[in-house]
């Protein structure tokens, strides 16, 4: 990203923070971040403020906006993302999905910038097919209780395909499975921060179902690089992107407890509306195209985001037990 223009939409959240914060590190000439905080954070921010080379627009995409100067590339990572937030706000999920992605395509196709989607795991539903290609159609439920967000991105990836098809624009589109690494909030709906808290806070683990459903956990650092391939890439159908280590929820439970030093039972709630049984990507394509793969082991990933939370105020208070979804 040597002497780029980048503008990350999304860019106060957990994975646009980071990928602002690598863009400058990779020497990129100019990073914007346009969020509208809604769960984003500008606790998120404070480090990136000190650099000259980027700055911060707070603004809903889901309003028309254009920003000044030139533009190589538009990411676009702005959608509430964990199983609380998008409960709690459905038809900000849709509309951040279609309109926002939207305005965020006519930004880069005036500005002739590379469009950058960043999509998910979740399109393809509790799948049928295992491990998950990119050829895999899905199995998705559009009026369950997860179909905003599902079909929020199934909806945006449809868009992006076809601003390439009419306008030629130049994109790329990343699906994103379990990423987890420092400034996930607390109490975002996601296992990884719920099992780090209880351990730390000597809680008992709250296990959604039989605790047999599978996941595969990607840290933030390596998912980061996997952006930045894809996007100086020519690569222009969906790429997965995530790591292809399976494990059920009891066992990275116990993983958790390892690396904290505490946790105490295995308390088993029952399973919410169409939770995915089994997830895990086949990278194969990141792997043939973008020469990439995860590095990071579970154990060191894991000592990093303790290592973060720990630093949480009130982390051993606010557990977050029982919100909480195995995304």
């Amino acid at each position: 990203m040597n002497g780029k223009h980048a503008a990350v939409l999304g860019g106060a959240g957990f994975l646009g923070s980071h990928l602002c914060e690598r863009l400058l590190q990779d020497g990129a000439a100019s990073v914007v971040s346009v969020d509208s905080l809604l769960t984003g954070s500008e606790a998120n921010l404070r480090e990136l403020r000190k650099d000259s080379r980027f700055r911060h627009v707070t603004h809903d995409i889901c309003e028309p906006f254009d920003l000044d100067g030139p533009l190589d590339h538009v990411f676009n990572l702005a959608s509430p993302a964990s199983p609380i937030d998008y409960a709690e706000l459905p038809l900000e999920t849709l509309r951040v999905g279609a309109r926002g992605t939207e305005h965020g395509l006519e930004l880069a196709r005036r500005k002739g910038a590379v469009f950058f989607q960043a999509s998910t795991s979740e399109v393809y539903g509790d799948p049928l097919e295992h491990p998950q290609r990119e050829s895999y159609w899905g199995n998705v439920n559009p009026i369950g209780p997860r179909s905003v967000y599902d079909e929020a991105k199934r909806y945006g990836e449809a868009l992006v395909a076809a601003y390439r098809r009419t306008h030629g624009l130049s994109v790329r589109i990343v699906r994103i499975f379990n990423t987890y690494g420092p400034r996930m909030r607390l109490e975002d709906g996601r296992v990884v921060p719920a099992f780090v808290a209880q351990a730390l806070a000597g809680k008992d683990f709250t296990v959604f179902g039989d605790g047999r459903q599978t996941r595969s956990f990607c840290y933030v650092s390596d998912l980061v690089d996997g952006f930045v391939r894809l996007a100086l890439s020519d690569v222009e159908d969906p790429v997965n992107l995530g790591n292809p280590e399976e494990m059920t929820i009891l066992q990275f439970a116990e993983a958790v407890r390892a690396a904290a030093g505490g946790g105490g039972r295995i308390v088993h709630l029952p399973l919410p509306k169409d939770d995915p049984q089994r997830r895990r990507p086949d990278i194969t394509l990141a792997r043939q195209l973008l020469g990439w793969e995860p590095r990071t082991s579970l154990s060191d990933g894991l000592k990093q985001t303790i290592a973060y939370f720990r630093g949480v105020p009130g982390v051993a208070a606010r557990p977050g037990e029982a919100r909480r979804a195995h995304r």
